[in-house]
């Protein structure tokens, strides 16, 4: 994968697609949200074709605030986690990715929460607030609980009006396991936050 990723999504589709790009604009990862299900489970393709299914990411439970979402490889072995930090998200957002053994290994948190509240505020003015997208971008950075002042991947939030975007910026390499558990990580943060900005 060539650094920086790209991914992005329309905000007005009726099904939510997310597509990561590399730097060269080769697929990543590809995903399209099925609607209307009481579970969430997600499939991640290789690209726009949908011909070959990578992972899926499904909920632990069927409606949960502080919910946990489940990875598993083509042969459904299950490969981590991800999980929102409940009461703490309405802050700043905190996401915690576990590894295989159900450990916390990375999490996700907002650089600066005052962004998120900004944000609320200003989609909440009639006509006005429709430039949120293009005023308020958040960033998220991960980080080991270990060591939570170095940033081994930023997520920089493009301004846009009609499309989503994000810059995935890697500072730390991770090995190949790590890497696709932080990216199915940001991928189910971005459908759960798609809201923002």
């Amino acid at each position: 994968m060539h650094y920086p990723l790209n991914l992005s999504f329309k905000v007005l589709a009726f099904a939510p697609q997310i597509k990561i790009t590399d730097a060269t604009n080769a697929p990543v990862l590809f995903v399209r949200q099925k609607l209307f299900k009481l579970k969430e489970k997600i499939e991640v393709f290789s690209d726009e074709t949908r011909q070959t299914r990578l992972y899926t990411i499904a909920a632990n439970k069927i409606i949960d605030f502080s919910g946990t979402y489940v990875f598993r490889d083509a042969q459904e072995q299950e490969l981590g986690s991800v999980r929102r930090r409940g009461m703490r998200s309405l802050w700043r957002t905190h996401y915690e990715i576990l590894g295989d053994n159900g450990e916390p290994e990375f999490e996700i948190r907002e650089k600066n929460p005052w962004t998120k509240v900004a944000d609320g505020l200003f989609g909440e003015i009639p006509v006005v607030g429709l430039l949120s997208g293009y005023v308020f971008n958040p960033t998220y950075l991960v980080r080991r609980p270990a060591e939570p002042e170095k940033t081994l991947i930023e997520v920089i939030k493009q301004p846009s009006m009609f499309e989503s975007s994000f810059q995935i910026v890697q500072h730390e390499p991770l090995d190949i396991v790590d890497e696709y558990r932080v990216l199915l990580s940001l991928l189910m943060m971005v459908l759960l936050e798609r809201n923002r900005g």
